[in-house]
């Protein structure tokens, strides 16, 4: 839909008023410069209220993994309201909610068989979180309380999953936060303060951080370590290869929870229904959300182990713990009509197919003195941007203000490319676009970005 002038200023008036965006500067729409106001979304694009057309590069938030603007998505919610808009499932349960939760399991690897619904990957992070303390206290060592996670990895906004989360910076305004959480090396392969050379050697010596803090901390005070496949904040760091193994090896070896935080990985990002799959390990937990709707209603999911849920099959024994939109009938319905998208159209085949040819078209802009690094996997890519590509040198947060905030973010939109220039770590850019594009959306996303960082590094 296409605002007239006069909409389009009433709009923005309404929105300076009265919302308060995630995440933004409101400053921005303070300043009367405005918001970028989306209004439609059709496969891999997106339109502004003014009608100018963008490639959605980052499926919304790494969600829309179906791709915008599926009808049969938008008729089983409006099926389903009908027929019954909200039913709890707190002591009861509705049919949708048992579908899914059966769906899921068959997905997931391993024991993993019971799933906790929560309506967002926050929640899903802050389920496992609790159920892990727990855990240990029905198995008589409540002092199994800790949890472990990577530098820069971001776990969610919620009091627990901000514990868990890696940036500092995101924290210090809420300090104290829920106690717990202790930091060890991520995979960025590409800054490695050790085996530079060798990502086999690093992926070892980053995981063995994993068992050396649990010594230091005490291995009777650590309930879990929580890891993304693929850490998305810092510009997706892969596993380097046999990092998992040696991580579940460790976890085994000191009785210690793996959660696979996959609330952006799974439902085919990394071309699996979980990613866990795609690096052979298999957690105790998964946390999930995003993808599992392709946004078209909100719902997260915590699927847990047998192992994990036994004490809970027992006498009185409750986990005291739920949201009232947890396993919502519509969003229940939705995830399941979602899913069978994913397998009658073959996404995550796709996605395995064409990650290779997405990989080395991102790898063109090597060429540019501004690019560092292209790293990630499937269709979750990031290109490290650096002042010195010989020394590495990235750039100081003045620089990075200027260059991410000032320039690029919106330099890319109005070229029309919708993505993430973010430096929660080093200034990167993420791309993370709908499972269904190829070949001909890589090369524009390509050539988009070339023009753009061309002009970025004329700028500096």
């Amino acid at each position: 839909m296409t605002y007239s002038d006069a909409a389009e200023s009433e709009l923005q008036r309404k929105a300076k008023d009265h919302l308060w965006m995630h995440f933004s500067r409101q400053s921005v729409m303070e300043s009367g410069a405005g918001v970028p106001i989306i209004t439609r979304g059709e496969g891999h694009h997106i339109w502004d209220s003014r009608g100018k057309k963008y490639i959605d590069g980052l499926s919304g938030l790494f969600v829309v993994n179906a791709g915008h603007g599926r009808r049969r998505l938008a008729e089983t919610a409006a099926r389903q309201a009908e027929e019954l808009a909200f039913f709890p499932v707190w002591s009861y349960a509705h049919p949708n909610a048992i579908e899914l939760a059966d769906r899921l399991a068959h997905y997931a690897p391993g024991d993993l068989n019971r799933v906790f619904f929560s309506t967002g990957g926050g929640e899903a992070v802050e389920t496992a979180f609790k159920l892990a303390k727990y855990y240990w206290k029905l198995q008589g060592r409540p002092t199994k309380h800790k949890v472990i996670s990577r530098a820069v990895a971001y776990h969610g906004t919620t009091q627990g999953a901000l514990a868990v989360t890696g940036i500092p910076a995101m924290k210090a305004m809420f300090e104290p936060v829920t106690p717990g959480g202790f930091r060890v090396p991520n995979t960025n392969f590409y800054r490695a303060p050790e085996h530079g050379d060798d990502p086999v050697a690093f992926g070892i010596w980053a995981a063995d951080r994993i068992e050396e803090m649990i010594q230091f901390e005490g291995p009777d005070t650590v309930a879990a370590v929580f890891l993304e496949p693929v850490q998305n904040s810092g510009g997706c760091f892969p596993p380097p290869p046999g990092y998992f193994q040696r991580v579940r090896e460790i976890c085994d070896r000191y009785d210690v929870l793996l959660v696979s935080d996959e609330v952006i990985c799974a439902f085919g990002r990394i071309g699996h229904m979980f990613a866990c799959d795609e690096y052979g390990y298999v957690p105790d937990m998964i946390t999930c959300a995003k993808g599992m709707t392709s946004g078209y209603s909100p719902i997260g999911a915590t699927i847990v182990s047998d192992r994990v849920y036994e004490p809970f099959k027992h006498g009185q024994t409750s986990f005291a713990h739920g949201y009232t939109f947890g396993g919502h009938p519509v969003s229940a319905a939705v995830a399941l009509a979602n899913l069978d998208i994913f397998e009658e159209e073959k996404l995550n085949q796709n996605v395995r197919a064409n990650s290779p040819l997405f990989r080395s078209t991102l790898e063109k802009l090597n060429d540019l003195p501004i690019v560092g690094d292209v790293r990630g996997d499937g269709y979750f890519f990031g290109i490290e941007l650096v002042k010195d590509k010989a020394t590495k040198e990235t750039f100081d947060d003045e620089e990075s203000e200027r260059l991410l905030r000032g320039f690029l973010s919106k330099a890319l939109f109005d070229a029309g490319l919708y993505c993430r220039a973010d430096d929660r770590g080093d200034p990167v850019i993420q791309l993370a676009p709908p499972l269904t594009v190829g070949a001909a959306e890589f090369d524009e996303i390509e050539q988009i970005l070339r023009g753009v960082l061309t002009e970025a590094w004329s700028r500096l």
